[in-house]
């Protein structure tokens, strides 16, 4: 049974869908939150899930801050961190920690638009496509070896809310099947990518039509 702990900042739509998908040979240690009002808090508490809310605005820097997180992380004994919508820079250190047990879902194509405001920035830029990511988290921002994708057509009259709500349900369906894969033992980093991917998992991605 492979332990996973879940950071968050707000309600943690991606958590939920973790959590909703009871995902075989993983068990959701606890949730922790860097802001304690976040309300993914709440609902992991009503499912019996521990819960740790710890202000990043308590903390005198960036690096007091993740080192108190990562204690706060290790006593759940993690096999797996998964970051959930965390919206924090996390240091060099706290990556190294976790180096190669913790992910990230970025919302979109990466190495395509890294950072903030993707949506808004594919449909300025007349892309056909968009979509998400999963990654192991690197110290650099939105980088390390991508472990699934799913793609959504960018519409004509798509607006940044629209655009984010259709990859949004894509985010949902991923970022589980990331994590079970995880647990299943089928994901390896060799040479800086994910070795081990079999055609039903590479299908994954291109479930979504691309008009």
């Amino acid at each position: 049974m492979k332990n996973i702990v879940i950071l968050i900042s707000g309600r943690g739509s991606n958590m939920q869908a973790i959590v909703d998908a009871d995902i075989p040979g993983a068990r959701i240690a606890a949730v922790i939150a860097n802001r304690p009002d976040a309300a993914g808090l709440a609902w992991a508490a009503a499912r019996g899930i521990a819960t740790v809310g710890l202000d990043h605005k308590q903390f005198a820097s960036r690096e007091a801050f993740d080192e108190r997180l990562a204690a706060e992380i290790d006593a759940f004994q993690p096999d797996l961190v998964v970051l959930a919508g965390f919206m924090r820079i996390l240091t060099p250190a706290f990556t190294a920690r976790y180096e190669g047990r913790m992910l990230n879902i970025h919302p979109s194509l990466l190495p395509s638009f890294p950072g903030l405001h993707t949506h808004q920035r594919a449909i300025d830029m007349g892309c056909k496509v968009a979509g998400c990511t999963v990654h192991f988290v690197t110290a650099e921002l939105d980088h390390g070896p991508i472990v699934a994708q799913a793609v959504v057509p960018v519409l004509d009259d798509d607006t940044e809310t629209t655009l984010a709500s259709r990859v949004l349900q894509q985010e949902h369906r991923l970022y589980p099947e990331a994590v079970r894969r995880f647990a299943a033992g089928e994901l390896q980093i060799r040479n800086g990518r994910i070795g081990g991917v079999d055609a039903a998992a590479a299908g994954l991605a291109l479930q979504v039509p691309v008009l």
